[in-house]
């Protein structure tokens, strides 16, 4: 019977508004409660209820007849009207207990629950309410009793009510004076949840809650308790149950003296539409009695105060309150101190309006180290600024303001870094050639493992090649992933796409660049800028502009994003950390030296005596390791592309101009089409065939080699190289590397691995992918 007390005052407001619609409502509400019981099998107890409802209706009409002539409808006439809903639906539930065999009693809560209503708290008069009903039940004998909940009576004997949330207080109450073992609140949800699941979708039900942690998610924001709720219950140490009526065998949630949960941080709760208002000045430092007065002012036009945060230099207090009382919070501060404003010792008295707190909670916070680092780490990454902050003592709770807007970001960020839910990632992969269908596909194959044993929730909320998009708020189906692009997308629009992936309400933003675009290189800059984390595969930005270049990391840097590009150079391998780490460890590049081209590995690891250059390439051609053009290998451009981006790792200001490269394609086949140009391969094996047959001459064997140097000098050379020389031991697409360092000198640092191929190139990218997400806080 939802609604009904709404529908009681709202049938007092026209009344007193001279509304005659009231009676066709009152009537309405009437043959609601008849038809409910004319469809219960109550067939014994259901006139004797329809009489009752009859009767209460008319007694009703009367008063709202009243309401109505004199156009007033005071609050205990109110009070009286919007409890008989609970009178009329524990009726019917005791009704249905009688017809159904189990011998209930009812009782009326104004018979025995005496109160007096302060204008923010309710009073119960324990004393006179337990004399009641012990009297009462010494005249009882029902082994069960249906009480009404909401409502009371003053000591007068008029009828009042409990407020808002009134029927759960009203079992508090009664398990108080009862001295019941145990208090169950049925509700329509599994149990006191972890965060509000509208703003975090994989928030748990907490199991164990002290009374100290349901009080304070209770108190800011969580609505399954009622912080009134508690205060009855813990006075006798009764445990408080939350039970979901449509779940009954779920365990829920069981709020008793101590909690016996491991985790320290039991959930987040929020409260949103909030204000902050800040008092700043010179003059406030040292001068006792600043923040009495503060809070004078703030009692004087009934503004509550949600939370206070002041510097310890005492130059600065701020307050939350809620939005609706900031301006004139902000009107009666300035009031208050307008001496102290006129003389310039307070320089200002500001308002922030569209605020929200977010409150982290959990008995085992005290004590351990890193609870608060944890907490804005996590909000750091998914950029969000903390306005002002507060602690009580006991640690048991942390409480941060932020912006309205980064609300959801905030709440669903730290919620998983504590390891409450799975790491979200809203994700957007561009490019879908080789490499990206390749790594599409893997991603598929270990999506739902990564959830449920790593707790990395990935989001691939968008698609896009070259031409077209697609886009899905919860995630795309990733199985199904060339199917959907194929039929439900749109033409590209890359400001939209990255929009989307963009939402707010997702802690973390990913861009998977797996293209050899510029135009997405173009927009890394400002996508940093917007806060997402970049994952790539497309050397075009590591090896493009040096000016651009160093603001790219510098952007990077400052807006405390990841810039991830190891697959760059190496595919798979971990060149670029392993330089890194030479770097960072103090070590100093004398030259890096290696075979950097999966593709011309492949070529000159099979290029021996009786085997055509040309054959050889068409072959490379057909399992995928060349680019649809192989002059785009052959020109050493891709190579080039890769010295640069080493030799800017290792601190080097290198520019692709100034590398010396030797293009393998001859200038008559430089300028035809991709076709004619494989019908006329054959035109390099003569020039080939002799480079072989004079380096097979020397004992040595051909490579294609880039080389720096510490002086910044740069090539790309095709060369002979010993047998005994570890780039004459290559085979298949390996890539080598040589680092020659001041610590690695006689024996230099080798790296050496499979550098070419779409599985081991996506399988890097997906390994940084995960790396990532253990960056932004998933358990390793």
């Amino acid at each position: 019977m939802s609604k009904v007390t709404d529908a009681l005052l709202q049938l007092t407001d026209l009344a007193r508004q001279q509304d005659e619609t009231y009676k066709i409502k009152m009537d309405d509400l009437l043959k609601r409660h008849v038809a409910c019981v004319e469809s219960l099998p109550i067939a014994q107890e259901a006139n004797r209820l329809t009489k009752i409802f009859h009767k209460d209706f008319s007694d009703i009409a009367e008063i709202l007849r009243g309401v109505w002539l004199s156009k007033g409808c005071s609050e205990s006439t109110r009070e009286l009207i919007s409890g008989y809903g609970e009178i009329w639906s524990a009726q019917i539930l005791q009704a249905l207990l009688l017809s159904s065999g189990v011998k209930a009693g009812f009782l009326d809560a104004r018979e025995i629950l005496v109160i007096e209503s302060t204008s923010r708290s309710v009073i119960v008069d324990w004393d006179v309410s337990e004399k009641k009903m012990s009297s009462w039940l010494s005249q009882r004998t029902e082994p069960m009793v249906v009480i009404t909940g909401f409502i009371a009576s003053t000591h007068d004997k008029v009828a009042t009510t409990l407020k808002r949330n009134g029927s759960d207080f009203s079992a508090s109450i009664f398990g108080h004076i009862l001295r019941a073992k145990e208090i169950y609140i049925w509700t329509d949800v599994n149990g006191v949840m972890s965060a509000d699941p509208r703003l975090v979708p994989d928030a748990v039900v907490i199991s164990d809650l002290s009374y100290a942690e349901a009080t304070e998610l209770a108190y800011f924001g969580a609505k399954v308790v009622h912080p009134d709720t508690m205060g009855p219950a813990i006075a006798n140490k009764i445990p408080i149950w939350i039970k979901n009526s449509f779940n009954a065998d779920f365990y829920g949630s069981k709020i008793s003296e101590h909690s016996y949960a491991s985790l320290p941080v039991k959930g987040f709760a929020t409260i949103e539409a909030m204000s902050l208002v800040n008092i700043e000045g010179t003059g406030m430092v040292g001068v006792p009695g600043v923040a009495e007065r503060l809070f004078r002012a703030l009692k004087e036009v009934d503004v509550s105060v949600v939370m206070i945060s002041q510097a310890s230099s005492e130059q600065s207090i701020c307050v939350a309150v809620l939005q609706g009382h900031g301006a004139i919070a902000k009107k009666s501060i300035e009031k208050e101190f307008a001496a102290e404003i006129s003389r310039d010792e307070i320089q200002q008295v500001s308002l922030t309006n569209d605020c929200s707190v977010i409150a982290m909670v959990g008995d085992g916070m005290a004590h351990s180290p890193g609870m608060a680092g944890r907490l804005f780490t996590a909000l750091g990454r998914a950029r969000v600024n903390v306005l002002a902050i507060a602690q009580g003592s006991s640690e048991r709770n942390i409480s941060a303001v932020v912006a309205k807007k980064d609300i959801h970001r905030a709440v669903r960020a730290a919620h998983s870094a504590f390891f409450l839910s799975n790491q979200t990632l809203s994700v957007g992969v561009i490019g879908t050639g080789v490499v990206g269908r390749t790594f599409l596909n893997q991603l598929s194959s270990r999506f739902s493992t990564l959830k449920e044993d790593r707790g990395i929730d990935i989001r691939l909320r968008g698609i896009c090649n070259s031409r077209f998009m697609v886009t899905n708020e919860t995630g795309i189906h990733i199985a199904d992933w060339q199917q959907i692009l194929t039929k439900k997308s749109t033409p590209l629009d890359l400001a939209k796409f990255s929009q989307f992936i963009n939402e707010s309400h997702y802690p973390h933003s990913v861009l998977i660049d797996l293209s050899a675009s510029n135009e997405t290189t173009d927009n890394y800059i400002s996508w940093l800028e917007q806060g997402f984390n970049l994952i790539t595969a497309n050397k075009k930005a590591g090896s493009g502009d040096l000016h651009k270049y160093k603001k790219l990391l510098d952007v990077a840097r400052k807006s405390n994003r990841y810039y991830m590009y190891e697959t760059t150079v190496g595919a798979g391998l971990p060149v670029l950390r392993s330089l890194h780490d030479i770097i960072e460890t103090g070590d100093e590049i004398i030259e890096i030296e290696g075979v950097l081209s999966g593709t011309l590995s492949y070529i000159f690891n099979s290029f021996v005596e009786k085997v055509s250059f040309s054959s050889i390439l068409r072959e490379a051609k057909e399992k995928g390791y060349t680019e649809p053009d192989p002059r785009e290998d052959l020109s050493g451009n891709d190579v080039a592309r890769k010295l640069v981006i080493l030799a800017r790792e290792a601190g080097l200001s290198l520019s692709l101009e100034s590398v010396q490269v030797e293009n393998l394609v001859p200038s008559n086949l430089k300028n035809i089409s991709t076709e004619e140009f494989m019908q006329r391969l054959s035109e390099l094996d003569k020039d080939m065939s002799f480079k072989l047959a004079s380096a097979a001459k020397a004992n040595k064997v051909l490579r294609y080699v880039g080389r720096i140097r510490s002086d910044g000098r740069a090539s790309v050379l095709l060369k002979e190289v010993e047998i005994t020389h570890p780039f004459a031991r290559l085979s298949g697409t390996d890539n080598i590397l040589l680092f020659r360092t001041k610590r690695y000198n006689e024996q230099p640092m080798i790296i050496q691995g499979p550098g070419a191929g779409p599985d081991v190139t996506a399988a890097g990218v997906f390994a940084e992918l995960l790396r990532l997400s253990t960056y932004l806080g998933a358990p390793q």
